[in-house]
């Protein structure tokens, strides 16, 4: 059965470029409210297609743009998939850079490799569209999904995703499954697939010292009077050690280490750390001593300074001494960091360390926690054995330095873990002019996708 699911989706390529460059046609930019009606537009597209399979699909309202959720309810046996993505896309300035209008797609030849160029071919259009053609493959040859298979595919993803929570509580024992499946990621190069197994959740913090009433002139209040940019540099600069870790107490609570079988495998990618680092003009790693680079970008926690203001910083020069200065810093988290825990380390770190002439204020900028997938899971096995039937190669098990909010949020929504494949390339180009998708990232996606849910159903 498998092997004529893949022939038609082999055979029916044409088809599937097609309808992607349907979608593609249609300028969902969700972040400017000009283009609401064209958001709304590519919505109502998919709920068609999804219903021309045979499945039920509605678009639905929300506060912002709209959710389209389907479910395919014929399958008899296997795990219940949620699968996710998004269908807005980035604005495209600056219009000026592309070499073709954006939201007319066409296919490029670069040095052989054939590339679909558009606006959201990427991200994420293209990758909804490689679940939505493995479905459509399978339909045809079995007249059914190997598993129960439900989709909800956002409109807001690219301007906040503020209506996703709200939507997920209001509807969660309908959207509740075993797993979720999310797109939204990369390979590790064109030929070898990845899963990412973890992502490093994220705290945002502003921080204000204030010491005189005004700033103060530096020649005659200087050497007597307390200079808030004195006072936050020390506090940044305490953050750390001479080893590099972070040294807010019980910042490491809950950061495990990295299992052995997993080094093994990113021992195993070649991954060129020094090029990593040359590419931006650096060269010497400046995290915690004794980490790989991938550690130090997957694995391990961070503190980060991201803005600090302070004085005058226009031009020329103002002898000054101001009256505030702050710092915006972030916090990088993994494994089973708490996030509150850690916003109250860091802020009582902080008012230890002002002088009593000063005073501190603080804004929070938004928390989430660290994400993982267990190394041994039934579900992540299955899809790790499809991807390697597919692509010939052991797919790599990755980590994201960043965060995708989604996963979080259907983790704390509806307690589900996710499965994170996707076939984007580094070099797509995503949220920039002239974004692309490769031809044979979306062949092998559309092929991977229909693996993966035979092997769920096994």
């Amino acid at each position: 059965m498998l092997e004529a699911v893949l022939k038609t989706i082999d055979d029916g390529l044409p088809g599937s470029l097609d309808r992607l460059f349907g979608l593609l046609r249609i300028e969902s930019i969700s972040t400017d409210p000009a283009f609401a009606p064209r958001v709304r537009a590519a919505a109502d597209w998919l709920a068609k297609e999804l219903v021309g399979l045979g499945l039920e699909a509605s678009v639905r309202p929300t506060r912002g743009h709209p959710m389209v959720v389907a479910h395919d309810r014929n399958a008899d046996h296997g795990p219940h998939v949620l699968f996710y993505a998004h269908y807005d896309v980035q604005p495209v300035d600056p219009l000026g850079e592309w070499a073709s209008p954006p939201f007319e797609p066409r296919l490029v030849d670069a040095g052989g490799r054939e590339r679909i160029v558009a606006r959201g071919a990427s991200d994420d259009k293209g990758q909804l569209m490689t679940f939505v053609e493995a479905c459509r493959a399978w339909i045809k040859v079995a007249g059914k999904l190997p598993v129960r298979v439900s989709m909800i595919l956002e409109g807001e993803e690219e301007s906040g995703s503020a209506s996703l929570m709200p939507f997920l509580a209001a509807n969660r024992e309908e959207l509740r499954a075993d797993v979720a499946l999310v797109c939204d990621t990369a390979m590790w190069n064109p030929s070898r697939p990845a899963v990412t197994i973890m992502l490093r959740g994220l705290v945002g913090e502003e921080f204000t010292v204030i010491a005189a009433d005004r700033d103060l002139h530096s020649g005659l209040f200087g050497g007597a009077a307390r200079n808030p940019n004195h006072v936050v540099a020390a506090i940044i600069a305490g953050l750390h050690d001479a080893e590099g870790r972070v040294t807010l107490p019980g910042f490491y609570d809950g950061v495990g280490e990295t299992p052995d079988g997993i080094r093994a495998i990113w021992d195993s990618l070649g991954f060129d750390a020094a090029g990593f680092l040359g590419g931006v003009g650096l060269e010497v790693p400046a995290g915690e001593a004794g980490r790989s680079v991938l550690e130090q970008i997957w694995s391990r926690p961070t503190a980060e300074v991201n803005g600090m203001i302070g004085g005058y910083t226009g031009d020329g020069f103002k002898t000054v001494i101001p009256s505030r200065a702050s710092a915006k810093v972030s916090f990088r988290l993994v494994g089973d960091q708490d996030p509150a825990r850690i916003r109250d380390a860091f802020r009582a770190y902080v008012r230890e360390r002002v002088p009593v002439d000063c005073r501190v204020e603080f804004k929070a900028h938004g928390a989430s926690p660290g994400l993982r997938l267990p190394y041994d899971g039934v579900y992540l096995e299955r899809a790790r054995n499809a991807l390697r039937d597919e692509w010939g190669v052991e797919p790599a098990l990755v980590g994201s330095g960043g965060s995708i909010p989604v996963v979080g949020v259907l983790k704390q929504a509806l307690g589900m873990d996710s499965l994170m494949i996707g076939f984007a390339l580094d070099d797509d180009r995503i949220h920039s002019p002239n974004e692309k998708y490769d031809v044979a990232s979306f062949r092998g996606g559309i092929r991977s996708w229909a693996r993966v849910l035979a092997a769920l159903a096994e």
